[in-house]
Order: C-alpha cells, then structure tokens, then sequence
C-alpha cells in the first residue's frame, strides 16, 4: 500500500533513552503538522478506506470522550495554516474536504491529523486505564485488535523493559495528568523496513532492529486529559528519516 519510503528531513527533538521518560509539554501544542502532512494523509486515507477494522476501535463508553477530542482537535486546526474548519466539513492544507461525521469521531479524526489517538479510561473497578478507543493507522510492531479493552500493563506487552515497577509508575502518570498540563515523550526505533503500517502480533514480536537499520523511527507520544469526560490521550505522530550510518 506504501509505495515509497515517507521521509521526514529530520526528526525535531530528542528521544528519552529510558521508559517512561516523561516530560511537561511546555508550550502545550500537542498537535502537530509537519512536511510530510500530504503523503501521511494519503496512506492514511487509504488505510481507513480498505482497512477500517484493523486501525479504528471505538467502545460505547468511550463515545463520549472521543467525540469531545475531535472538537478539540478542531479547535487547535484552526490555529494551523492551510485548514478551513468550517460547520460540517474540513479543508485540509493538500485541498481535500473531509466530512464531519460526529458518528465516528475517530475515523473522522484519522483523515484530518497526522497523529493516532488512543483514549484511555478508568473504570470504578479497575486499577489501571483502559484502552477504549483508538485511530492507530501508523503502529509499530504492534495490532490494535490486541491491545483494544486490554489494561495498560497487558497494552505493554511484550515490552522487555515493562516490569511491575515500571507499570505502578506509568499508572501513576495517566492517575496524574491534569487538564491543561500535557507531558510528552520520545522514542527511537530501528527498522529496514520504511512502511509505516507495520502491525505484529504480541505472539510473533518483531526481532529488534539496531542503529545500523536503514530507517530511524521516532514516535513523538503526547499524554493529556480530556476535561469534560476525563478521559486521557495519548497521542503519536510518527517520524521516519533514512539512516545516514545504515
């Protein structure tokens, strides 16, 4: 479905080199568009046009949240150059109009922004957040339909580095985000492969790839809360740059 590699020029900013490697976002702009905004968007579009069921999950206790993060997303496009946010449909910067289909916030969402959104809950009964929804068109080494209404530590699987310690402490984060107050971190990941839709199975992971890949891959993940459901985001806008020692 991906043709050619999508590059980035650069990747602006630094991964963290350890889990959980969270800071403040301090100018609170977690939503970003950057050059390859054209080329993302039309492999997004084809993925949610031909695989709607692997990339999109939506529970009935997650509507809510998720419609009350488009007209947020929307709000912050309107701020951004080259998009006319207008009653019932969207202009974005490469010309093409997107409906507004309040039915489906996320698919909605998923041809607008370059980014992928996973909502995540508490239930009452629950000591951890839950993934309840989710626009995943760019994963890495992972399938939504695993991780959809699992808790964050089985989300985490088979993430080597993600004990129990380290599960108490990214509870903690998600318990202690505050409205208006995002954090924000970084990855790195190698991959000779430049696709961008790379789902895989928890029960066959991907064998780790090191810094002589071809490709670099940074994921710029943003955490916040909703502030009306309560419900926290967490965002990733994926990076890719050709390695130059690859």
């Amino acid at each position: 479905m991906q043709d050619q590699p999508i590059l980035h020029k650069s990747i602006p900013f630094e991964a963290q080199p350890s889990l959980p490697g969270i800071q403040p976002l301090k100018d609170g702009d977690w939503l970003w568009v950057d050059e390859v905004y054209a080329a993302q968007m039309a492999l997004r579009d084809q993925l949610i046009a031909n695989q709607p069921e692997a990339v999109h999950h939506m529970s009935d206790e997650a509507s809510e949240a998720a419609r009350e993060l488009l007209a947020l997303a929307l709000d912050e496009l309107r701020k951004k150059d080259g998009f006319i946010v207008a009653e019932e449909q969207v202009t974005r910067p490469d010309g093409r109009k997107i409906s507004l289909d309040w039915s489906v916030p996320l698919l909605t969402l998923g041809q607008i922004s370059q980014a992928d959104y996973c909502i995540l809950q508490k239930p009452e009964s629950s000591d951890e957040h839950i993934l309840t929804a989710a626009i995943l068109c760019f994963p890495s080494s992972w399938m939504l339909s695993e991780k959809a209404g699992r808790p964050l530590t089985d989300i985490h699987i088979p993430v080597p580095q993600y004990d129990a310690e380290l599960a108490k402490r990214v509870q903690r984060l998600f318990d202690g985000v505050q409205v208006g107050r995002p954090l924000w971190r970084a990855n790195t990941l190698w991959h000779s492969n430049p696709t961008l839709h790379q789902p895989k199975s928890k029960l066959k992971p991907r064998r780790p790839e090191d810094a002589g890949a071809a490709y670099r891959r940074s994921e710029r993940q943003v955490i916040f809360r909703l502030p009306e459901s309560g419900a926290v985001v967490f965002s990733i806008h994926t990076f890719q740059i050709a390695n130059p020692a690859g």
